[in-house]
Formats: structure tokens, sequence, C-alpha cells
């Protein structure tokens, strides 16, 4: 048997992203795989493992093709937002069993060029068939079902829109440091208020944008580090959990599956979230954000209100910086977003962020970050605990 062995993250990159009209997503995947590979500056022959979904009929077959890889290892899990965080951890796992040696984890699309050209619609359709069969007749859209567990959590708990509304203020904030953020200019809660409805209680900027892009994030045994260009970003928990298929399951709409994902992450890493210094969390809509932030133990269950609207979660200042590159509310959102995650959390603990670089409160660069993707309508979430080399 072989040893299970430590893994890092040694390589993180980003396609061009935001409004990308000339390429294809394939074009996107191998833009974003040749950057993290050459920031890990390691050949794509160490490649014997790809995980890759939402593209072609075979996603990870297809799209290894393209890239010219053969992998021995593959993994094609499609759990929504949270695949990426999900996908981390299998691929560690393999890693750690001597199954793998190098896996490459890659996600590109042209959401927002497709609109554009006319090659799809605005409207995301998950099918009607199975569980779905018995909201869609309806009219139970994607953003109907986030926005009624923000309801719920509002009637619960007293949270305000103006709270969630503080998550998008803060979101923006950060991207005006990040000079490839999709949307930098400041905004206000009244502004964000004062929108178009999009989905009750959602006005237009609870919303995540909708962008072109791709991610890239490569995962190496510890015996490979030494070969490597940059600082390894150890992984060192992760967990994961699926919920529910239909909203008529889901037995309460103010916990998501973070509270297990999270739980089992922390635990197998052996940190507490008071020790997090940087926080990447799928946001698709302002309410993900604060439900996460309680189910992964930041504040207790209720408190995010209270907890976000104290300007918390900005780079500049903040107790916990949430979404450091602005996030899928104001950064980019190509679909599914959880590989950006991944590649913020590694570049904040690399101290390669520029303007937006957290910095704990002795001024040195973090040491632990944590993302955690959700998918669906809350239905899948994966989250993963990261230590900076």
């Amino acid at each position: 048997m072989v040893a299970r062995r430590k893994v890092a993250v040694v390589g993180a990159g980003l396609s061009d992203c935001g409004r990308v009209d000339d390429a294809t997503p394939y074009a996107l995947h191998a833009q974003a795989a040749r950057r993290a590979l050459a920031d890990a500056g390691l050949d794509r022959t160490l490649v014997d493992g790809f995980a890759s979904a939402g593209l072609g009929t075979l996603a990870p077959v297809e799209v290894a093709a393209y890239l010219g890889l053969r992998p021995t290892w593959v993994d094609s899990t499609s759990v929504g937002g949270s695949t990426w965080e999900v996908m981390a951890a299998h691929a560690a796992d393999a890693i750690a069993a001597g199954h793998a040696r190098a896996v490459l984890l890659v996600y590109g699309s042209t959401a927002r060029a497709d609109v554009r050209a006319g090659r799809r619609t605005g409207t995301l359709s998950f099918g009607t068939r199975g569980p779905l069969q018995f909201e869609v007749p309806y009219g139970h859209t994607l953003i109907a079902k986030y926005a009624m567990a923000a309801r719920r959590h509002m009637i619960e708990y007293g949270t305000t829109i103006e709270q969630l509304a503080a998550v998008a203020v803060q979101a923006r904030a950060n991207a005006a440091l990040n000079p490839e953020a999709m949307f930098r200019t400041p905004i206000t809660v009244d502004e964000v208020l004062s929108g178009p409805v999009i989905a009750d209680p959602f006005t237009k900027l609870h919303c995540c944008v909708r962008s072109d892009g791709g991610a890239a994030v490569l995962l190496v045994a510890e015996e490979y580090v030494r070969d490597c260009r940059t600082s390894p970003v150890w992984v060192l928990g992760s967990g994961e959990c699926v919920s529910h298929a239909a909203m008529s399951e889901w037995p309460d709409f103010t916990v998501s599956p973070a509270a297990v994902s999270g739980r089992l992450a922390f635990e197998r890493a052996g940190v507490r979230p008071s020790e997090i210094d940087v926080a990447e969390i799928y946001d698709a809509f302002t309410y993900m954000t604060l439900v996460t932030l309680e189910d992964l133990g930041f504040c207790a269950k209720g408190e995010g209100g209270a907890f976000v609207e104290k300007g918390r979660l900005r780079v500049e200042g903040g107790e916990l910086p949430v979404n450091t590159d602005g996030g899928g509310l104001s950064a980019q959102h190509p679909g599914m977003r959880g590989l950006f995650l991944l590649v913020e959390a590694v570049r904040q603990l690399r101290g390669e962020c520029g303007q937006r670089q957290v910095r704990r409160g002795d001024g040195t660069l973090p040491r632990l970050a944590v993302a955690s993707g959700t998918g669906g309508w809350f239905c899948s979430s994966g989250t993963v605990v990261l230590g900076a080399g």
C-alpha cells in the first residue's frame, strides 16, 4: 500500500473573463489550463489526472482530448456550483492514495456570449423530468427557489432586505480593488434596493452577473512541490454533502448543506472557523453568502444579517474578508463558479492579489482560507480548507 501523501495546489489560472465574444468554451478551457500549468512551472506530461464538467457529451473525455491529455484518473462529478470543491476533494484523495500524481481541474463557459449571439436564451432550464416535474408547472424558476429561501430566513430570524443588500455592496467594494472584475463602480444599499425586482425579495443587484470565462487549478503530490515555481497551498481538509432534489424535500430553508460539508472540512483540517483569514463563498445571490457564513460557523444561525451589515466582508477593514475578487455578484460568473473560488483562495494565500490582498492584523499574509461552493438550489455543497505553504 502506498503511504498517503500530502497534496498541494501549485498552479492556478484564469482565462480571459468578463466579456469574451470571440472564444469558444474549449478555448477558454485551454487558456486557463495553460496559465495554471505555467503558473506552476510544470509540464503537462506530468498530468495524469483530469477533472471537468459542464461541456460536451462526455466532458472529461472531450476536454482532455482537446487539451492533448491522456489521463489515467478522471472525474466528471457534476453537482452545480459546488462541483469544483467536490472535485478538488476527490482529486486530493486520489493523489494522497497514490492513484494520481498531478490532477488538473478545468472549467470554461461562454454563458454571456451565447446569450448575446442568440445561441441560447437567458433562462436556465434543468428540464422537467424526475422530481422537477412537480415544481416546473408552477413556474418555480431557479432564482425563485433562492428567493423563497431568503424570504423564509427573513421571516424566521428577522433578517432585513438591507442586510442582504449589504452583501452586494461589500462584494462590489472588493471588486473595485480588482482590475479584472467585470463591475467595479461602488454601489450603495439604496441602489441595490431601488433596482428592478427579479424575484421577490431580490432585485437585480442581489443576483450574480452573467459573464464568460474559465479557470483551472493544478494539484500535485508533495514530492513534486520542489519542482514548482510557486509556493504550495496545501489541501488541509474537505467535506461534501447533498441535501434535496426538490424544494418540498428540503427540511429547513434556512440551513444549507454547507452546515455538513463545512463541519467535515474543518474537522478534517483540524482548524476552527475562527482561525480562517479569508473566505471564498459561492454567491449567485446575496442570501447564499449570508446563510453559508452561518452554516460554516462564522456566526450563529439567524445572526447572519447582523454579521454582514457591519462591513466585515470587505478586504479593506473587514474582520473576515469574503469573496475578495468581487465574487459572482461583481467579478465574474460564467456558470458553475466554484473553481474561481479556489483560484482566488490560492492567490490570496500566496500574496499575489495586489490592491485586494488580505493582510492579517500583524501585517502578514493570510495563513488559512476556505472555499465553499453551493450547487443547484442549495442541493449540494463542497467545502475545502487550504493552508499556506
